[in-house]
């Protein structure tokens, strides 16, 4: 964690099983604004329909990317976000990095991409990450220096190359 992270109050730790309705609260907070756009849905609807979806993310992650470190991001003791993250052979790949709302905005996700970045780096390998077309942070990650090595239909595919070498090529 950078010295300016710490400084701020900010830690990583690993998730645990017990923090099952953290990462559900941190989840959730990335589909808020999706599902205020639902006319109809009741608070119950959106709930069920978040839970589900919650559950099959977290059995996917799990049962597809065995190597995949899980950790929470915390601020004074009280998590703030999570980052989810997989070391491959060329590229350290971001699987999940969300904040909770109250947290964004602050340069907390900067100074964490840049962190990434330079871990990436050192070891001669890119950040890689997926990040939706319409995911307000997309600005942040090309001005950090990210490059788009796919378009999806829903996803981008962003590769932050080490000096020298190549993007991932999908």
């Amino acid at each position: 964690m950078p010295a300016a992270l710490l400084s701020q109050g900010y830690t990583l730790r690993a998730e645990t099983e017990d923090d099952t309705p953290v990462a559900f609260r941190l989840y959730a907070s990335t589909r808020e604004e999706e599902l205020a756009q639902i006319p109809g849905w009741s608070a119950e609807q959106k709930l069920a329909f978040v839970s589900q979806q919650f559950q099959a993310q977290r059995t996917h992650y799990r049962n597809f990317i065995p190597n995949c470190e899980y950790r929470l991001i915390e601020r004074d003791g009280v998590p703030v976000g999570r980052l989810y993250l997989e070391e491959r052979v060329t590229q350290v790949h971001i699987t999940d990095i969300v904040l909770l709302p109250e947290e964004r905005g602050k340069g907390a996700g900067t100074l964490i991409l840049k962190a990434l970045i330079e871990f990436a780096h050192a070891r001669g390998k890119g950040l890689g990450i997926f990040v939706e077309k319409f995911n307000p942070a997309l600005h942040l990650y090309r001005r950090l220096g990210f490059l788009e090595i796919d378009d999806g239909e829903v996803y981008l595919e962003m590769d932050c190359p080490a000096e020298g070498a190549q993007p991932a090529v999908s």
